[in-house]
């Protein structure tokens, strides 16, 4: 949603101005949130989240805009850049921020606080190795050949490092300094994992899992839909895509 006032128009991705300084709000919120907001942990009453700039007015716009534009703008590199992106729904965005921050629910966090046993620590597919989320979304033998045959869908390659946040930033920048097929790799980076991440849980809860060649339909065919949901003018259909998605977007 984008609000529009005096002038300004704020909204995730937008820049915000306030005199000589700027900050896009797609990453300044995270800033916001991090530096504005406490958490207080009473003893005898529910926890509650207090404004720390102000703690009888609580939170305010003026106040949250005071500390946006009187910050030197945050540098955000790496992966954490990538993030973001027009074409990739809110809950993909928050999901692949949990997972290069290390905070989704994969057994071994939850044995490292206490929830699982470490009898139950290893990977659903069975590959000997606890499953983390280096080893489920890149180095598991069955989810991390989805890599390979994506690669190969979109004409690209390279290696696998070893971190998420380098796989993402280098599966990214293969495509070289061309502006538009990187945005395209980041988006299906985004997708595979967001896939990968689904059917992990659905063969958690319900004992059922697609191939490997299924998974990549499911690559192909959201990957087409996102694009298609905010471009009146992207026209091409699902065989072209299915063999030559570069050439559906002039990128050949």
């Amino acid at each position: 949603m984008v609000r529009r006032m005096g002038g300004w128009r704020l909204g995730a991705g937008v820049v915000l101005r306030g005199g000589e300084k700027s900050l896009t709000l797609g990453m300044g919120w995270r800033f916001l949130v991090v530096v504005g907001f406490r958490r207080e942990y009473l003893s005898n009453e529910k926890d509650t989240w207090r404004w720390a700039l102000d703690h009888s007015a609580g939170y305010t716009v003026r106040s949250a805009y005071h500390l946006l534009t009187s910050q030197d703008r945050p540098q955000v590199d790496g992966a954490d850049a990538l993030v973001w992106h027009i074409h990739v729904p809110l809950k993909v965005f928050i999901f692949a921020w949990r997972l290069l921050k290390n905070c989704l629910p994969l057994r071994q966090n939850l044995v490292h606080y206490g929830i699982l046993p470490a009898t139950v620590a290893g990977c659903l597919l069975g590959c000997d190795a606890l499953e983390s989320s280096q080893h489920l979304f890149i180095y598991c033998d069955y989810y991390g050949s989805l890599w390979s045959r994506v690669r190969s869908w979109l004409g690209a390659s390279g290696p696998d490092p070893l971190l998420v946040s380098e796989h993402f930033f280098q599966f990214t920048h293969s495509a070289g300094r061309v502006r538009a097929r990187r945005s395209l790799l980041q988006l299906v980076w985004l997708l595979c994992a967001w896939i990968i991440w689904n059917d992990r849980n659905q063969r958690l809860f319900t004992n059922i899992g697609s191939s490997i060649d299924q998974l990549l339909d499911k690559v192909k065919r959201r990957s087409l839909c996102w694009l298609k949901a905010s471009n009146i003018v992207f026209v091409f259909g699902y065989d072209l895509w299915w063999s030559r998605p570069l050439d559906c977007l002039g990128l050949a």
